[in-house]
């Protein structure tokens, strides 16, 4: 039971990572970006290492399409708790009615027909 888990554990520290390696160097604007584009990928590969391991364990349990609607899932609230915290921009209204209508979609996608 509880390895059912495992892939929402694991999807969230993919995406921690992939959100660092992705929107992180935003902060260092005048580092050279060769050295952001590397410092990205030794993090992506970090990202990599949980994803993988994610969509394995995940896809004994549940649909590709299912983990795709996971992932992105988590890949919103984490996104949403990085740009709140780490970038420090402004969570507004209309993000939060976008992130509705994903709930919407992850109840047709899980939703047993």
């Amino acid at each position: 039971m509880i390895r059912q888990f495992i892939p929402i554990i694991f999807l969230t520290i993919s995406n921690i990572f992939m959100t660092f390696a992705w929107y992180g160097h935003l902060r260092f604007k005048n580092t050279a970006l060769w050295v952001v584009i590397i410092v990205s990928w030794l993090i992506a590969f970090l990202e990599y290492c949980f994803q993988v391991p994610a969509n394995r364990i995940g896809h004994e349990f549940f649909t590709a399409a299912q983990l795709k609607t996971m992932q992105e899932v988590i890949t919103l609230v984490v996104f949403s708790i990085f740009s709140v915290l780490y970038l420090k921009e402004e969570f507004k209204w209309n993000y939060l009615v976008g992130f509705i209508f994903i709930i919407f979609a992850v109840f047709f996608i899980f939703k047993k027909w």
